[in-house]
């Protein structure tokens, strides 16, 4: 068989997975309502050969959102929804995680209930960045972030309770995992960069402060689920949406060292490489992890399965995460296992419509 250890069984956490083939988190902007529903279901049981399906960034409250037509886990009717897409996940004998976001700075206005300033760790606008907004005339695009107000001390515990009533919610819709989303400019990871975090609070100034808040949610929402049932994405080195950071490494070490002492189930390192010039993690710097964090180890970002096996056989991981390869391949998993080709994915259906770009992907049967 191709890929013996990619496509071997593991155990992650508290949950068993049959391979080591995840679905990374992808953004796709089909829920108007910001409630799934049968087309979302439909997507999702389509691929649920993966190990583990790592669901789209879903926001954990009103005030987390920057993107128009993007899931939410805050309400009764988003949690009757998600319910619907995990049973028919189940039934399709897959399992899923729900990603938990908070987008912070990467917002506007318009997307953030009754027209108020997005919040973040300090009032610094994300230079270069673009959210997803709904205009007057009911029609729809990018637009330039605005400048965020910095989140008040006493209003961060109910930050992390929106974490914690996610992760409720989340368990009670059956899902199998929840990943707390601290990638890719973000606000967690606005918490965590020197660049957007200058407050001099304990939430600000050294390593320990920086990452204070990423550990209190992940707290918080292990206090819901369990140890065994908790992910954390994280994004090392990036520099988009104007993020910046003097200490990606002293704060990696930081983090997994904690995360390690947390028991929980897995780290998600997200190696994004959208223009070709993406940061690259060294095998020391993999190395260096592994002996931080004994949990399961999953890296992601512009993967192929040969790649893959190689990162696994070398010990330096355990599975790998992938995305625009599933957007066009439901059946993935049976595409490796046969060294079949893959289909190649229509960009201009990658985000908004229907079914178009999303469920009609033909499968090799």
């Amino acid at each position: 068989m191709a890929h013996d250890k990619l496509l071997s069984p593991i155990t992650v956490g508290d949950v068993e997975l049959s391979n080591r083939v995840l679905m990374a988190p992808l953004t796709r902007a089909r829920t108007p309502d910001s409630v799934p529903g049968a087309l979302q279901a439909e997507y999702y049981a389509q691929r649920a050969n993966s190990g583990l399906i790592i669901s789209e960034a879903t926001n954990i409250s009103p005030t987390a959102r920057g993107y128009v037509y993007t899931p939410g886990i805050w309400t009764d009717a988003q949690e009757a929804g998600w319910r619907q897409v995990v049973d028919a996940v189940h039934d399709a004998n897959g399992k899923i995680a729900l990603q938990l976001w908070h987008v912070g700075r990467i917002s506007h206005e318009m997307v953030q209930p009754e027209g108020q300033a997005p919040v973040a760790p300090s009032a610094l606008r994300a230079e270069g960045a673009n959210c997803f907004v709904e205009f007057e005339d009911g029609s729809s695009g990018q637009h330039p972030t605005s400048t965020p107000r910095a989140l008040e001390l006493d209003e961060i515990p109910a930050l992390i309770d929106d974490y914690r009533q996610a992760a409720k919610r989340s368990k009670r819709a059956g899902f199998d995992m929840v990943e707390v989303h601290a990638a890719n400019a973000y606000l967690l990871q606005q918490f965590l960069a020197t660049g957007s975090n200058q407050r001099t609070d304990r939430y600000g100034g050294s390593v320990v402060n920086r990452a204070r808040l990423l550990l209190e949610v992940v707290d918080a929402v292990t206090a819901e689920m369990g140890e065994g049932r908790v992910g954390v994405r994280l994004s090392p080195f990036i520099e988009i949406f104007g993020l910046s950071d003097d200490e990606p490494q002293e704060m990696m070490r930081y983090i997994a060292d904690e995360l390690g002492r947390r028991k929980i189930a897995y780290l998600h390192i997200n190696e994004p490489d959208w223009t070709g010039e993406g940061p690259q993690l060294s095998d020391d710097f993999r190395r260096d992890l592994r002996e931080r964090f004994t949990g399961t180890l999953i890296y992601c970002g512009h993967y192929t399965a040969e790649r893959a096996e190689t990162l696994i056989e070398n010990g330096l991981g355990d599975a790998a995460a992938f995305g625009r390869p599933y957007i066009a391949n439901p059946d993935l998993v049976e595409r490796f296992r046969r060294d079949a080709g893959l289909n190649e994915p229509n960009p201009d259906t990658f985000y908004g419509g229907g079914a178009e770009g999303y469920t009609d992907y033909l499968t090799l049967d």
